[in-house]
């Protein structure tokens, strides 16, 4: 089961979208610097996750919400904008 997930910076409030197959161990390496992109934004909070059915439903979901519409819909979801 792989998933897409949704972050927010507690240290400047911005989001992050990511796609991984373990949220827990993924979220422990965010926090835990091991991310160069997000090592000076945490700590973060997991928001949101998206179940997929498999690696390739994920990988195109997490461009939709990286680059698409959906990536706006969070913001206002989360009042982000």
């Amino acid at each position: 089961m792989f998933y897409i997930y949704i972050l927010k910076s507690l240290k400047d409030g911005g989001i992050y979208i990511g796609r991984t197959n373990d949220i827990g161990r993924r979220l422990s390496e965010h926090n835990a610097g091991h991310t160069q992109s997000l090592k000076n934004r945490r700590p973060l909070i997991l928001l949101e996750k998206i179940e997929c059915k498999n690696e390739s439903d994920a990988i195109k979901l997490e461009l939709e919400y990286k680059k698409g519409y959906k990536r706006e819909e969070v913001k206002r979801r989360y009042n982000l904008v």
